[in-house]
């Protein structure tokens, strides 16, 4: 497969990109400046991505992270824009996403960022988050997939462990940890673009 990476320079984009190339796709990256990736690159803003842009591709990924209170609004703007362009084509749009959204009951009225041992320090990434997944939810012509890691995501963490797929719930392992390495997230994101199996749903990945 043909892949574009927004984001290929981040740890997670750049862990994704390393994953699939080392299954035999395609990887191009969406950089804002081409000094800082030596790879095949589009060099451009996210919000400056045309249609045209993205056509050559079978998948783009959008994995830029957003940390700052001038930058947040990219959350929810960024993934519009890059959805705009990609409506009523064949390419999807594969989402890095965050786990602060996942409901923490069956009935969906509770989500992680509003439980009392959430940080504080973190809510407004967290608010900005769900947003910009609300948002990505309103395109039902856009074959979209938004993959939420574990509570404790981990960018030291080894490779290898076995992973376990849950859905817009929450989710913990048998020691009733929610954990997985962003080594093991890049495998389970790969699988998920290979296996295609969840249009325009949101997922979430733990290690077992």
């Amino acid at each position: 497969m043909n892949i574009a990476i927004i984001g290929i320079t981040g740890k997670s984009g750049h862990l994704i990109a390393a994953e699939a190339e080392k299954r035999g796709h395609q990887v191009t990256g969406i950089v804002r400046n081409k000094q800082k990736y030596n790879g095949n690159a589009i060099e451009k803003d996210i919000m400056t991505l045309t249609a045209q842009d993205l056509s050559q591709f079978d998948v783009v990924v959008q994995a830029t992270g957003y940390w700052t209170l001038d930058t947040l609004h990219l959350h929810k703007d960024g993934l519009i824009h890059v959805a705009q362009q990609l409506r009523n084509s064949s390419t999807r749009l594969f989402v890095v996403g965050g786990a602060s959204s996942l409901y923490m009951d069956k009935d969906h009225t509770l989500q992680r960022f509003n439980t009392p041992d959430f940080p504080e320090a973190y809510k407004p990434v967290a608010g900005a988050m769900k947003e910009g997944l609300n948002a990505l939810r309103t395109f039902s012509d856009v074959n979209w997939t938004y993959i939420s890691p574990a509570d404790e995501f981990d960018a030291e963490g080894s490779e290898g462990n076995e992973y376990q797929i849950g859905g817009e719930e929450f989710i913990a392992n048998a020691e009733g940890r929610s954990y997985i390495s962003y080594a093991d997230y890049a495998n389970a994101f790969v699988d998920a673009i290979e296996n295609n199996n969840h249009t325009r749903q949101r997922l979430s990945v733990i290690q077992k």
